[in-house]
């Protein structure tokens, strides 16, 4: 376990620390050498093992959390990077080699325990070993999604709330060509359908022509803007939904805004807002949106109720929070 005793004495010279306010905190410093002892958060790692359609979770000894489930984690030694001590952590506690599919979020726990820290979580799936409690661990075994114990860590509790929702988008992406269409990315061809199914929208009945070629314009360059679209699978191929996402990058991080979506109206009820709904989700996931804006007083009142049900905020601008 990591230290958490307050200094008396300063490392390099000797002398005994003083508490002076440096950087609008008060802070433990040396009268004679200057220095300054800063107690900053210590980087951890978690792993998220998928095995046999569920999660390995290791049953805690030691002294935090002793006899409780939680996720293998750990903290990164000095000398490796944080997949290094991914690796390392799944095989010292689970007495599995894995290998880590992809980053699933990180979170800080600034009230411990013991000490302030950062983890960094990772999915990651068996390729080696023998599953068997090691470390300070007092067993080890795979969990279902809908048998998990409730872990003793927030941090670990966000972690497998962020997996079990990314599991069920992807239960719900694997069905999609079992409705007769597919999401994919849009392509220069596909501006004739995305126009016409933007005259759906209410909202833009009152466009003028110059607002029209603008629209086709940006749909062109796409600089900012990532669009989805939902074509049938049967040919001849349609499109019958799409979606637009603007980039918003902040000082403080990035924002997705939604304010173009539109289903074919024989195609309503169908699911095809959702899923076009869950490929802008994922695609923010992946550059690493905190939150996913929509302008809700653009659509009808029956659209409004979808992106409310969608986990939209009520709200004329609504949001969902990512991460």
């Amino acid at each position: 376990m990591l230290s958490t005793a307050r200094p008396t004495y300063c490392p390099q010279c000797g002398e005994p620390l003083v508490t002076r306010t440096i950087g609008s905190r008060e802070r433990l410093t040396c009268p004679s050498c200057g220095y300054v002892h800063y107690r900053n958060p210590v980087p951890g790692v978690g792993i998220i093992i998928e095995m046999e359609g569920g999660v390995v979770l290791v049953k805690r000894g030691g002294q935090v959390k002793p006899g409780q489930w939680a996720l293998p984690s750990g903290y990164i030694e000095a000398e490796e990077s944080v997949e290094e001590a991914a690796i390392r952590e799944s095989r010292e506690e689970t007495g599995l080699d894995v290998e880590l599919i992809d980053l699933l979020g990180i979170y800080s726990f600034p009230e411990g325990p013991p000490t302030s820290g950062i983890i960094v979580f990772y999915r990651a799936r068996p390729v080696g070993g023998t599953l068997r409690a090691g470390d300070d661990a007092l067993d080890v075994r795979v969990f279902k999604p809908d048998e998990l114990p409730e872990l003793p860590f927030r941090t670990h509790r966000q972690a497998m709330a962020r997996w079990l929702a990314l599991q069920q988008r992807a239960s719900y992406t694997s069905e999609e060509h079992t409705k007769g269409f597919h999401i994919r990315e849009a392509e220069p061809g596909d501006a004739d359908a995305v126009l016409e199914l933007l005259g759906l929208v209410d909202a833009n009945a009152s466009l003028t022509p110059q607002d029209w070629a603008a629209a086709r314009q940006r749909f062109g360059e796409r600089q900012t803007i990532s669009v989805f679209v939902a074509e049938t699978n049967n040919a001849p191929q349609r499109v019958i939904g799409f979606v637009a996402m603007s980039l918003v990058q902040t000082l403080t991080g990035g924002r997705g805004w939604i304010d173009d979506m539109a289903v074919a109206l024989d195609y309503r009820g169908e699911g095809v807002g959702a899923a076009l709904l869950e490929a802008a989700l994922r695609h923010a996931n992946r550059l690493a949106l905190t939150h996913l804006y929509v302008n809700i007083a653009r659509g009808s009142p029956a659209a409004r109720a979808f992106y409310q049900a969608a986990g939209f905020q009520e709200s004329a601008i609504s949001y969902l929070r990512i991460r």
